[in-house]
């Protein structure tokens, strides 16, 4: 109950809720620097997180991230990066024309939905664990279903599924081998553990165990 009743310590204010959102988002940048860097197989098809383009756009977005005043703008500035990710991953496996289209049969869009899937399945258990409902999220709730769910799975979907989805489909790999790689990239990188870490913080940060913590050790 902890962590719920943390999370609700500052979900019905409007401005925490948004600080929140942004640490989350620049988790999620934190987290694709440090698995590109140390990621092998990653690095071997041309995603490092040394390369320049990526280096800009993620200092870009952190900045933004930063300035940001509403949750319309962090999703713009999110929108935005996941745009130049897929010009990237596009560019590193030369895969031609793609347009990102979640009802479009060509195998990258069709691996991208998928993986993501299997995302959402790692976010919606961290949540169910955590005693945390769907609906309180801090970014998504407004205009999708399963709001908190999008909310954590963004938090390795960018890292993980993305230039896997577009690896495998210039490989021609089925949809169970990508699915294969999808999970043992998760398993390698400890995604179900980072995106447990990351909302347990959150939630504790603001729970009023932690202020009385606080205030018995001044």
């Amino acid at each position: 109950t902890e962590y719920m009743q943390g999370w609700m310590q500052f979900w019905f204010d409007d401005d925490k809720r948004l600080q929140a959102a942004k640490k989350l988002q620049q988790s999620r940048l934190q987290y694709m620097q440090t698995i590109w860097a140390k990621d092998k197989d990653l690095q071997a098809e041309g995603f490092s997180s040394d390369d320049p383009e990526l280096v800009r756009a993620l200092n870009n977005c952190s900045a933004k991230i930063e300035q940001a005043k509403t949750v319309a703008n962090l999703l713009q500035s999110e929108a935005q990066l996941t745009k130049q990710l897929y010009k990237i991953a596009v560019n590193r496996t030369k895969h031609g024309d793609f347009v990102r289209d979640r009802d479009s049969v060509d195998t990258a869009n069709a691996f991208l939905n998928h993986g993501n899937y299997l995302a959402y399945g790692l976010a919606a258990t961290t949540l169910w664990v955590l005693g945390i409902p769907h609906g309180f999220a801090v970014m998504h709730g407004k205009t999708r279903r399963g709001a908190l769910v999008f909310d954590v799975a963004d938090l390795i979907k960018d890292t993980l599924v993305l230039p896997w989805a577009f690896i495998c489909a210039k490989e021609g790999a089925t949809e169970q081998e990508f699915r294969q790689q999808c999970l043992q990239a998760f398993t390698q990188h400890k995604a179900l553990d980072f995106m447990f870490e990351q909302v347990k913080t959150i939630a504790l940060e603001h729970h009023p165990s932690k202020e009385t913590a606080d205030g018995d050790s001044q």
